[in-house]
């Protein structure tokens, strides 16, 4: 019991030793280095509503640095705004603006360095070259932030929340707009991404690099350059997202590629370019998933295997799946396909016959894009009829041999 009763002791010593600086025009501090060169571990600096100009804010020690109504801190243009260099420090209510621009330095809103148990909460970042950027981070906590910035080309504008080298993240409920990419990891493990919302960013709305056992979840992304893109890991989970309008030539709402290992559940594709593509990928779980009014429901390409695809919805996409190849190494399942015209004698919701949701007008595309001229002619149609009754250049192993009577949802 006494190694308890000191930690107690010792834990409420701190709390009363733990102080508050107030910054203002009114107050004791004028600026908010002032206030930071003083405070003390434990301490909270709380700053007041104003227009804050002071070069480069840098916090090295655990406090709390918390904003009163959204003071705003001007980077000038030139400067990184907050640098964090302590663990367990708090950034609360800010409003933070102009950072400057340098690829070579990747200048951010706010950066942590090598630190773990970092919260940044409820900030407004604008006009940020990089918004936020955790380098070799731990268990830090990015929540509930808006980010926001208006580059149109991807070498003047970096990444909204950038994750390197880091583990045991939570990216939840930020507001990412107008970045190079909205979300990105790169060599990035055991982190949660849930409930963000990533649009019009130039790239990707979320890109992963070399990051494994990771998960995103309930997150909508929609109307970016490319949607997301997942490369180079395993154990990603994928549940619920939303992957919306991303148009565009060689778009997509999700590409995998080189990705193993991995689970897509309960996700919605409306309305993209290609809802996912998939190269180099293989023993990926897909279920429960909606493709609806896309280009191409899925691109899945002939370097693909052990894609187990069952209990999803295909509805009104122009081309339900397509390939590049003969050799289908993957299973489709239990489906629902609203293009298939089979039969149900048994009354027992499953298909009579199997479901070839390649036609051979996707094959000619696939390898001849400028055929696309002749959708929804006479002549596609009668190959595609045509094709049903003899098949020829459809791949035979790519068929739902149960496809469902009913849409699961």
């Amino acid at each position: 019991m006494k190694p308890f009763v000191f930690i107690i002791t010792l834990f409420f010593y701190y709390q009363a030793k733990a102080t508050v600086l107030y910054v203002g025009s009114d107050r004791l501090y004028k600026n908010i280095s002032a206030a930071l060169a003083l405070a003390a571990t434990g301490d909270t600096v709380l700053v007041g509503a104003g227009h804050y100009k002071e070069k480069t804010l840098t916090v090295t020690k655990s406090i709390t640095l918390k904003g009163i109504n959204y003071p705003v801190l001007d980077g000038e243009k030139k400067y990184q705004v907050i640098s964090i260099k302590a663990d367990g420090v708090v950034v609360d209510g800010f409003k933070i603006i102009h950072s400057g621009i340098s690829s070579l330095e990747d200048l951010s809103g706010i950066k942590i360095y090598d630190r773990k148990n970092v919260v940044i909460k409820n900030n407004i970042l604008e006009d940020t070259f990089f918004g936020i950027y955790i380098q070799n981070g731990t268990n830090c906590l990015i929540q509930d932030n808006r980010l926001t910035a208006s580059s149109r080309e991807e070498q003047q504008s970096g990444n909204g929340i950038h994750c390197w080298k880091s583990d045991s993240m939570q990216i939840i409920g930020n507001t990412i707009t107008g970045h190079r990419d909205g979300i990105y990891f790169e060599f990035v493990t055991h982190s949660v991404i849930w409930r963000n919302t990533s649009v019009k960013n130039i790239r990707y709305g979320l890109h992963f690099m070399f990051s494994h056992n990771d998960a995103y979840i309930a997150n909508h992304f929609k109307n970016n350059g490319a949607g997301v893109s997942v490369m180079y890991s395993h154990g990603v989970k994928m549940y619920s997202n939303i992957f919306e309008e991303n148009w565009g030539d060689g778009a997509y709402g999700l590409l995998l590629k080189e990705i193993t290992d991995s689970y897509i559940d309960g996700n919605t594709f409306i309305k993209n370019t290609s809802g996912i593509y998939m190269e180099g990928a293989s023993r990926i779980h897909m279920q429960k998933n909606l493709f609806k009014n896309n280009g191409w429901g899925m691109k899945i390409q002939a370097s693909c295997m052990d894609i187990e695809v069952t209990k999803n919805n295909f509805i009104g996409n122009t081309f339900d799946v397509s390939t590049n190849g003969s050799l289908v190494l993957n299973t489709f399942d239990n489906n629902y396909w609203d293009k298939y015209e089979g039969y149900d004698l048994n009354k027992d919701q499953v298909g009579d016959v199997p479901y070839r949701p390649v036609s051979m007008y996707s094959m000619i595309v696939e390898k001849n894009p400028p055929a696309m001229l002749l959708f929804r002619s006479f002549i596609t149609s009668l190959l595609d009829k045509t094709e049903k009754v003899l098949p020829s250049i459809t791949p035979e192993g790519l068929k739902d041999n149960k496809p469902m009577m009913k849409r699961f949802f």
